[in-house]
């Protein structure tokens, strides 16, 4: 059956096809081609020099990085961004909605994260999200954060089973309220303590900065890779985490029409997740 998407979906999809195709055609006059478009780190890793070959290259963005010009972001390779939005259960980045609209003005695919934090509950968490992160139907999917707090002053650390029982709430507030299936962003140490080995229907964001994540996540399938956080990109001061999709252009495509990794498409379907929006 064919889905007619709604105008938000047709026009995220154009953008994204009218960038690829610029950056193809800047290509063919530059040494190294498209997939060198932006080389920048400043302290960069050999061992991750896969994810810089990637086509499909991205940020994640903060209040650090300040006043981003995502148009000249876009213009030099950068294809999507990830930005702070909210954390715990009162705290919303000071830059998220001035960077949420400039990305979207911009035509680069955005989508917001939560940082969940372990000293409030996740049903004051995901109201937080809700009511601070709108549900924009043209949005990447939304973000879970998932890591120790271990820079803040929340100090706890719940077994494996509270910690996924929090973990499920936050979900499924945030695929009920965006209508997406969200994203989980880890680390390693978290998800060495309480995801490994735990099946979840979600994307998987995964930061390995020195190999790549195969090596660090016992072959955990992922989606994005962070891959360092001292990239350097055009229209972002300062240094920038650096992230990469796992496929190539049409799977991107596929990404941005569905919100589910294509790889996925077929068995999620089933649960009436990944159709277009109508």
């Amino acid at each position: 059956m064919t889905v007619s998407p709604s105008r938000p979906y047709k026009r995220l999809v154009r953008t994204a096809m009218v960038g690829l195709m610029t950056l193809a055609l800047a290509a063919c006059g530059s040494v190294g081609g498209l997939y060198n478009a932006i080389p920048g780190d400043n302290r960069p890793h050999s061992k991750v020099d896969r994810a810089r070959s990637m086509p499909i290259q991205g940020i994640d963005v903060a209040r650090y990085q300040e006043n981003v010009d995502f148009p000249k972001a876009r213009a030099a390779g950068i294809h999507f961004v990830f930005m702070k939005a909210t954390e715990g259960k009162d705290y919303l980045d000071p830059n998220f909605r001035v960077n949420w609209d400039r990305a979207r003005d911009a035509g680069m695919p955005r989508g917001a994260y939560h940082f969940m934090t372990w000293c409030s509950t996740a049903a004051e968490q995901a109201a937080w999200f809700v009511r601070n992160v709108p549900a924009d139907p043209s949005a990447l999917p939304p973000v879970l954060d998932l890591e120790w707090n271990n820079h803040s002053s929340c100090k706890v650390k719940p077994n494996k089973a509270d910690a996924l029982e929090k973990i499920n709430v936050m979900l499924t507030a945030m695929e009920r309220h965006t209508g997406k299936l969200p994203i989980i962003y880890t680390d390693m140490n978290f998800h060495r303590d309480i995801l490994e080995d735990v099946y979840l229907p979600n994307t998987f964001w995964l930061r390995s900065t020195a190999a790549e994540p195969h090596e660090r996540y016992k072959n955990r399938p992922w989606t994005f890779w962070q891959y360092t956080q001292t990239g350097v990109v055009p229209g972002v001061r300062g240094e920038v985490d650096r992230n990469v999709f796992y496929g190539n252009q049409e799977d991107w495509l596929q990404f941005l029409w569905t919100g589910c990794d294509p790889r996925a498409v077929a068995a999620l379907r089933s649960t009436g997740r990944c159709a277009p929006a109508k």
